[in-house]
């Protein structure tokens, strides 16, 4: 975030679109799903089929809400060890992709005693999945000593099982000392790791298609060119793109595709802009160009947020339309078919989207909020809701019991026919259930479901995964 207070490895020019022209707005609100949290920054899912939420506070707390819960209890208190001093914090959190069964994962804050950004390891409990050992495994540690601001904070697994972060350029403003472009330097960086290397003494190892493995710069290096992404996610769908959001110095906000051996131009260009810091460089065919940007100068916008592409089970929003805000006019964002819209605008400090195990979006305020994106497409006041019970290869399974519950804890059942269709009549609308599924010969890749049923629903699915 920002106001809260040249190197030419590889050259690609990618076309960009300026905001200008806004699209058709989707109709949904915001749910309270949370409040009374200290300053949340984050809120991510264990995809250990749990549906499990978890909440990061800037202080060093992360909290566990389990499923249709209103309440958040401890998961992991570190904050002896976080510097909360200016945009410092306890600022993300990664599970690893076999966390269901290795309980491991990745925490990025800020150190207690000199503000340097550090990547580090937990594990969740044996005994209870609901509370963290406090047991620390330092990753590595990134020299950020000098200035308060531009952490970054994001850590996520890429589709290739690698963790990824993206760092600020050390603070202050205009990236002084050009670490940005500095390849041996890790500050203004997307770096990406191997957190499961073969040697048990080696916290990480560099993987080897890293851009600088074997040549002068640092191994660790993915891509470089960042002011502070400090919000960016994965999209879930497709090729599973990086997306980031890269905060402006005070003339533009951007969103970048992240891609291996990138320079996306920091502190020669804000976004398209030359900044004159190095005039000499400034040449886009020389730098990654973002996707698309918007303009903050003379704006009560002053630091986008960076969302996610959409891609939730719902179908609240347009599928693959990217979700995100801005800090200081609190405007949910979506950019879709070359176009920014303005989905809801709220009051909210927007310090952080967020994304549950079905896709569907969570908007994070500072001040101590969580809200889901919901639907407001008017309901009928009951529907019929289903689905299937089938095999891995479409062969329908029965006499499965199929349970549904509702959000106060009343229990519906039904079995499934010799097709493995099921069905529920006269299902409230605008309540959110769960779905569980329960044979005597199968068990299910996925055992439960929450859905926020609005309309007539025959998609709830469950699908074998041994007999």
């Amino acid at each position: 975030m920002r106001k809260l207070s040249c190197l030419k490895f590889l050259a690609i020019f990618v076309g960009f679109f300026s905001v200008a022209i806004s699209a058709q707005t989707p109709a949904v609100r915001l749910q309270s799903f949370l409040s009374g949290l200290s300053s949340p920054v984050f809120i991510t899912n264990a995809g250990d089929g749990s549906n499990r939420l978890f909440v990061v506070e800037k202080g060093g707390i992360i909290k566990v809400v389990q499923p249709n819960a209103t309440t958040t209890t401890d998961f992991l208190n570190i904050s002896s060890r976080v510097s909360t001093d200016g945009e410092r914090g306890l600022l993300g959190l990664a599970f690893h992709p076999q966390y269901a069964s290795n309980r491991r994962f990745f925490v990025y804050y800020t150190r207690a005693s000199d503000g340097d950004i550090q990547i580090a390891e937990y594990q969740a409990s044996a005994a209870n999945r609901n509370v963290a050992d406090t047991t620390e495994k330092i990753i590595i540690t990134i020299d950020h000593s000098a200035n308060n601001n531009h952490n970054g904070g994001t850590i996520a697994f890429g589709a290739d099982d690698y963790l990824y972060a993206g760092t600020g350029d050390g603070g202050s403003g205009n990236d002084p000392l050009n670490n940005a472009q500095n390849i041996n330097q890790l500050l203004g960086k997307f770096i990406r790791l191997n957190i499961d290397p073969l040697s048990s003494t080696a916290p990480y190892t560099s993987p080897s298609d890293n851009p600088f493995v074997g040549v002068n710069g640092a191994d660790e290096i993915y891509a470089v060119g960042m002011r502070n992404p400090y919000r960016w996610s994965f999209d879930r769908g497709g090729t599973r793109q990086l997306w980031a959001a890269d905060v402006g110095q005070g003339a533009l906000e951007e969103v970048d595709i992240i891609v291996r051996g990138g320079n996306y131009g920091w502190r020669v260009y804000e976004g398209t802009l030359c900044t004159n810091l190095d005039p000499g460089l400034c040449n886009l065919a020389n730098f990654i160009a973002p996707i698309f940007e918007y303009s903050n100068a003379g704006s009560p916008r002053c630091a986008i947020t960076g969302g996610y592409v959409y891609r939730g089970d719902f179908g609240i929003l347009p599928n693959g339309a990217y979700i995100y805000g801005d800090y200081c006019t609190g405007e949910i964002l979506m950019w879709s078919g070359g176009q920014q819209t303005l989905v809801e605008d709220t009051t909210r400090n927007i310090s952080s989207f967020g994304e549950d195990e079905d896709g569907e979006l969570y908007v994070v305020g500072l001040g101590g909020t969580v809200e889901k994106i919901v639907s407001d497409a008017p309901t009928a006041a009951t529907v019929t809701v289903g689905g299937r019970v089938m095999t891995a290869s479409g062969r329908g399974i029965r006499n499965v019991v199929v349970t549904m519950t509702d959000s106060s804890g009343n229990v519906r059942t039904a079995t499934s026919t010799s097709f493995g269709y099921y069905r529920f009549s006269d299902v409230a609308a605008g309540e959110t259930y769960i779905f569980t599924a329960q044979g005597k010969r199968f068990t299910f890749k996925k055992d439960s479901r929450v859905r926020s049923i609005v309309e007539d629903t025959d998609d709830i699915n469950f699908v074998a995964s041994s007999f």
